[in-house]
């Protein structure tokens, strides 16, 4: 297959072992340039990016150096996401297939478990924060349920498992009906979102008098710092989308064309992105001239309203961004990777019934309220990515150069990708490398100071050792091709 064509074949006689339906090549390509915006939407429209993007200033840059930070890192993420999702959009791959190239077609599990078990703990996580947030609104509309809040079970209170199992049950549902469904539920949520943001600007608008000024921070810090610190933000928005930019490739793959996809990652990233930032920057700046201290938290700030009906639908706003986030970031792409894993027993809905389970095993929960977990085994877990991300795009792009034979992701012994029994030596070297650098950046407080780093470093390095390699490898076939003539 040529670099510049979109595989639009077959796939003849392939192993079960490595193929199922959900994971061949996709056939319809329906996802336009909006749907692409929409599933960027859902992704970016969440408790946790309006958090971040609120609380990059306490890192000591004024609301004006935020914005400019987050638009650059914005862009270097469509950058990014654009090599893995036109690779995705050619072959028409899900990102376990793609992963099958450089790391073997059965070596191409382990990258695809490691963004499957990081998913598997964000989805609890997301939807733990979203059932929290329900509840607390609902307190303050139906006092009397705090009578209900002393019984507990494995540390959840009996309103909180209600909430959460509702959301968990709500997301299954949707994630059920298929890829179809949920691009036309993405195509719902990101303007719902919008919305609800825009109420909370002309909300806090009016509470301040018009008096917001984002061009203040409420931390001072030197100018020497503030530059680290620019730099730390984008680095920052960079690490943020690390998994998605990973795995794009699971939705790109129904993209028509490589122009729809890059149209749909402009408009999804740089410009909804920095809209979602500047309204984030705009609200929490409000709060500094309203509450005499920046709320972040936008749960915390709806609870200050007083009005019934906006708290019913601030809590309905939350679950459906919460829904969105999570099917995007969190449950389609463990759906194939455990497919992946056991294509003749598992498909795309199984997958995703197997995410669903483990992310209530996990009680995320208990997770999330030990910092020591939270940035220990899921800040581990993200270094991981820097360095597989490196190896999956130096070897597509400079080695390769896009020349992929398709069919051969789906055999195995005959297959070019089979390497040495189904797994590439020089990519799990190379992997190891970048992982021995990146998890002590990115885990040991003595370099907490470059941590924010971890992820350009790991792919830097990662990219440089596994390109080093292959290329010696290629000069040494080419020597020993012209010695044989």
């Amino acid at each position: 297959m040529g670099s510049h064509e979109i595989f639009k074949g077959t796939i003849t006689e392939p192993s079960s072992r490595l193929y199922n339906e959900d994971l061949a090549p996709a056939k319809e390509r329906r996802w336009t340039t909006y749907s692409l915006l929409s599933m960027w939407m859902s992704d970016v429209h969440s408790i946790g990016t309006y958090t971040f993007a609120a609380g990059l200033f306490f890192l000591g840059l004024s609301g004006w150096e935020v914005l400019v930070a987050e638009i650059i890192g914005a862009f270097v993420v469509m950058y990014l996401a654009n090599m893995t999702g036109v690779a995705g959009t050619k072959l028409g791959v899900p990102y376990p297939v793609l992963s099958r190239i450089s790391f073997g077609v059965f070596g191409g599990n382990v990258p695809a478990l490691i963004r499957g078990f990081i998913a598997i703990f964000w989805y609890g996580i997301q939807t733990y924060l979203s059932s929290v947030a329900v509840v607390a609104i609902l307190l303050l509309i139906f006092p009397d349920m705090k009578s209900m809040m002393g019984y507990t079970f494995l540390g959840l209170s009996l309103p909180g498992w209600i909430d959460f199992l509702f959301l968990w049950l709500l997301q299954f549902v949707v994630f059920n009906y298929g890829m179809e469904f949920i691009r036309k539920f993405d195509n719902f949520c990101g303007p719902v979102v919008y919305l609800m943001m825009l109420i909370l600007i002309v909300w806090i608008a009016i509470k301040a008098g018009g008096k917001i000024n984002i061009g203040v921070s409420p931390v001072k810090i030197s100018s020497g710092q503030a530059v680290i610190q620019f730099f730390s933000a984008i680095s920052l928005v960079i690490a943020y989308f690390s998994t998605i930019i990973l795995n794009v490739s699971d939705f790109t793959r129904f993209s028509p064309s490589v122009k729809t996809t890059k149209r749909g990652n402009f408009w999804g990233l740089p410009v909804n992105f920095t809209a979602f930032s500047l309204a984030s920057v705009v609200v929490t700046a409000g709060t500094i001239t309203v509450f005499g201290k920046a709320i972040t938290d936008p749960v915390l700030l709806i609870q200050r309203v007083s009005n019934p009906f906006f708290l019913v639908v601030g809590a309905i706003v939350f679950i459906i961004a919460t829904m969105g986030v999570n099917i995007v970031a969190n449950l389609v792409s463990p759906a194939y990777d455990f497919a992946n894993l056991a294509p003749k027993h598992i498909n795309f809905r199984r997958g995703a019934m197997i995410t669903s389970i483990l992310s209530i095993v996990v009680m995320p929960w208990q997770v999330y309220s030990n910092p020591v977990a939270v940035n220990y085994f899921l800040g581990g877990l993200g270094a991981f990515l820097g360095p597989i991300f490196a190896i999956i795009i130096v070897d597509y792009y400079l080695i390769k150069r896009g020349k992929i034979n398709v069919q051969a992701l789906y055999e195995e012994k005959k297959s070019e990708y089979w390497y040495k029994n189904g797994y590439h030596v020089k990519a799990f070297v190379a992997f190891i490398v970048g992982i021995i650098i990146t998890v002590p950046l990115a885990l040991i407080p003595v370099f907490s100071a470059v941590a924010a780093f971890s992820w350009p470093i790991g792919v830097l390095i990662t990219g440089a050792v596994y390109g080093v390699m292959m290329r010696s490898e290629q000069v040494a076939a080419g020597a020993e091709f012209s010695g044989a003539e």
